[in-house]
């Protein structure tokens, strides 16, 4: 069986570091920008040091959520003055294909702005079925992750809302389905085909989210090792 890879996404933000901490830490702004999730509950802790314990969900079709439950902690003191925020997370929904997993985010200052990046991976479900439908799902979590971190960059970078950049995001899709059928419909095929490779491959405006500005590898090993404290996060 091949060896399962974990899912790595990077961007640099520039911003400051305590606004990209509480965008992507405080639920209500979390799921805000962040496509994998629809809801973000956070539980009541024991006491303010507790691990912090969540519910999410994420609507596949309307009125049909997949949900799960998780449990992460953060760290905002480091002596590099990174910060690092570790989780795990299980779901036993029947439709849901990750059946538990854990990964983690790093907040790297550098004179470039916020290095942030994450690294998860996770446990498939549904037998041999999960096994199979799990590579092209695997790489829809990628390309979702990494849209998500450009889309909370333009947040904090332009101040484009996270509805605002969806909105441009589903004009600019939109706009190169209607080129492409336009092209093929009316056009030889030599043209369609040159059409449809531009329509594809040409950049979106800057302020529309893209998940090919974002790094996919680790550039190094520390990048890709997790930090320590995912070793003490409990399951949920």
């Amino acid at each position: 069986m091949a060896r399962r890879r974990t899912l790595y996404v990077e961007t640099v933000i520039r911003a400051d570091l305590d606004e990209v901490w509480r965008l992507t830490r405080q639920a209500r702004q979390h799921q805000r920008w962040d496509l994998r999730f629809t809801t973000i509950d956070y539980l009541p802790k024991a006491h303010p040091d507790a691990e912090q314990h969540f519910r999410y969900a994420v609507r596949v079709l309307p009125g049909l959520e997949v949900d799960g439950t998780g449990v992460s902690v953060g760290e905002r003191t480091r002596p590099d003055g990174s910060r690092t925020s570790a989780l795990r997370f299980r779901s036993a929904h029947p439709l849901s294909l990750i059946r538990s997993g854990a990964g983690y985010w790093r907040y790297v200052p550098t004179d470039a702005g916020v290095r942030f990046l994450t690294g998860y991976d996770y446990r498939p479900g549904w037998g041999r079925l999960g096994a199979l439908a799990d590579r092209p799902f695997r790489l829809l979590m990628g390309w979702g992750t990494a849209w998500s971190f450009d889309r909370l960059r333009l947040w904090l970078e332009r101040g484009v809302p996270p509805e605002v950049s969806l909105r441009r995001a589903l004009l600019d899709a939109g706009t190169r389905v209607v080129v492409c059928a336009v092209a093929w419909w009316t056009g030889p095929v030599v043209l369609a085909a040159a059409l449809t490779a531009g329509a594809l491959l040409a950049p979106p405006l800057p302020s529309t989210p893209a998940a090919r500005r974002c790094r996919r590898t680790p550039p190094d090993r520390l990048s890709s090792t997790a930090p320590s404290t995912l070793s003490i996060v409990e399951q949920p």
